[in-house]
């Protein structure tokens, strides 16, 4: 297979190296720098704690102190089920400042996927809350005998006041930290290719299974984000960026904190979104930076007198984690002055793949950007992955990088092998095109594409067309059986506040300059909220598992 040209090296901004080599190095090299560059800035903030990069040296270092002493070995790993608070950060680079390595739990995770996570991945010990909604988690694992040692943090953010449950077995933070300095020390010699996190898929299929990220693929890929924006401002040491997207998920944790604090940056973590605390978090905090999923800003474009409010002090928006609607983009656009920098990746490139350059022209909506620097990308025929396809011909897209995984943990070379081109471009599964200028576009999925008599239709193009209908404020599509078609597509909508309903036939008709007739929704149904997954996005898999369960009900 050879390697194409590259026609979206013309749209970088000035001053960005289209030629960018990520250098091997470790997260913990990374962090180390900042340490030494930025002692007194605030690295992370939490509804008004303030935690500078040396005192989060020693807490990092306490925590390496720590693990070391309870028998947690180079290698070993250290799961994390937190939510987006202090206790994340100090657990996540203390682990890997020990030499060990961090699986990520959900704290929306079912127990029997805890159990199947903790199982796969080893984990030695557990790291949690005290909090009912994380520590009950556990009691019937510790039961069973499937808990490695848990230990509890405390944080009463989360607490909210209530009476924390005592779990039979369980131990204390405190007990795990005490007698441990938090004088500053140097991290455990790691090399850039070892383990440093198991990332779960988020099991939307079959059982979760774990990607391969070593310290090369976070630390490079952090690289290519920062060489991609190194001259915006928001990049700047000191500069406060809103963290509301999941330290738990791979663009939270990756795009979001390791780069940022890479930067010298000021992480502001939220345990959750609030479209209206965030609105007031910008005005009086002076934030830069505002990144989330979709659904992020459509809920802040719902905002009571939104277009009165002082956004000035944003210089980057962002959406990731799901395709952004064209109709969101335009609002974001008109209501701030900056272009919403959408973009792509996947936990399988920890999550490095596409983003929007500064300079994109407004004939580009509803692209997902052009490849970062340090990374290639293409096209190639959907049932025959060496062959690459030109422009505008939709097939797979692949990518190759010093971010992409290796593959999945726990599974047999020859599964993983098949994850790969012969030239190693990984398979995303992910259906999309390069126009003549290389901007990427997503089509949909491989796995959520409707087979309508004999068609191929793909779900996303009849959302983003819905999303134009001024009365709807989100919508989703899945296919559903058809006795004629075999699938025909099914619409599920929320309406913006105050929005009259409207009848099938009525979205056919505004459709039906945007849609082919086979793309055509032949079914509609209304809902207050869509069901999402942890990290806020509609669930295409959830409504299937819906519809079939309610078909079973009918059928009974």
């Amino acid at each position: 297979m050879s390697r194409p040209e590259r026609p979206w090296y013309k749209w970088y901004a000035e001053g960005v190296d289209p030629y960018f080599e990520p250098v091997p190095e470790t997260v913990n090299d990374r962090l180390a720098r900042s340490f030494a560059t930025w002692p007194e800035t605030v690295m992370i903030e939490y509804y008004g704690q303030e935690f500078t990069y040396a005192r989060m040296h020693g807490l990092i270092s306490q925590v390496a102190r720590a693990l070391k002493a309870a028998g947690i070995e180079k290698g070993d790993r250290v799961a994390l089920h937190l939510p987006n608070c202090p206790w994340h950060p100090i657990f996540f680079f203390g682990t890997l400042w020990s030499g060990a390595a961090v699986t990520h739990l959900s704290p929306l995770d079912a127990r029997r996927e805890i159990e199947h996570k903790l199982t796969d991945s080893g984990a030695k010990m557990v790291i949690s809350l005290t909090t009912p909604e994380f520590a009950d988690h556990f009691a019937p694992l510790i039961d069973e005998g499937v808990c490695p040692p848990l230990y509890l943090c405390p944080d009463p953010i989360s607490a909210r006041g209530r009476e924390c449950p005592v779990i039979p077995g369980a131990h204390a933070v405190e007990d795990l930290l005490a007698g441990h300095s938090v004088d500053p020390m140097d991290a455990a010699p790691v090399t850039p290719e070892e383990l440093a996190l198991l990332q779960y898929t988020g099991g939307t299929t079959g059982v979760p299974k774990a990607a391969k990220l070593t310290h090369s693929n976070l630390a490079t890929t952090s690289q290519m984000y920062s060489e991609m924006g190194k001259n915006e401002a928001s990049a700047l040491p000191g500069t406060r960026a809103l963290g509301y997207s999941p330290l738990f998920h791979i663009m939270g944790l990756s795009s979001g904190m390791i780069k940022r604090v890479s930067e010298g940056g000021t992480l502001c973590l939220r345990l959750r979104f609030d479209a209206a605390s965030a609105i007031d978090e910008v005005e009086k905090k002076g934030i830069v930076a505002l990144a989330g999923v979709p659904t992020t800003w459509i809920a802040i474009l719902a905002q009571p007198d939104i277009d009165k409010r002082d956004l000035s002090s944003l210089d980057y928006v962002a959406s990731g984690g799901a395709p952004l609607p064209v109709e969101v983009y335009s609002r974001v656009k008109q209501l701030t002055g900056l272009k919403l920098r959408g973009g792509w990746g996947m936990t399988e490139t920890s999550p490095g793949g596409t983003t929007v350059p500064q300079g994109m022209p407004d004939e580009k909506l509803g692209t997902i950007g052009v490849p970062v620097p340090g990374l290639d990308m293409m096209i190639v025929d959907v049932d025959d992955c060496e062959k690459i396809l030109g422009p505008n011909q939709s097939g797979e897209m692949v990518i190759k990088g010093p971010n992409v995984t290796s593959g999945y943990w726990n599974r047999p070379d020859e599964e993983n092998a098949a994850c790969f081109t012969r030239d190693g471009y990984f398979l995303t599964g992910d259906i999309g095109y390069m126009d003549e200028d290389g901007w990427f576009y997503i089509v949909d999925r491989k796995k959520d594409l409707i087979l309508s008599g004999g068609f191929n239709v793909y779900p996303l193009t009849i959302e983003n067309a819905i999303h134009q209908h001024p009365a709807v404020l989100e919508a989703m599509v899945i296919g559903v059986p058809d006795a004629y078609r075999g699938e025909s597509a099914k619409a599920f909508v929320m309406l913006n506040p105050g929005a009259e309903r409207f009848t099938l036939e009525e979205l056919q008709d505004f459709l039906s300059d945007k849609l082919g007739r086979h793309e055509m929704p032949r079914h509609l149904e209304f809902r207050d909220e869509l069901p999402r997954t942890a990290v806020g996005k509609a669930s295409r898999k959830m409504l299937r598992d819906q519809e079939l369960a309610r078909a079973a009900q009918e059928t009974a």
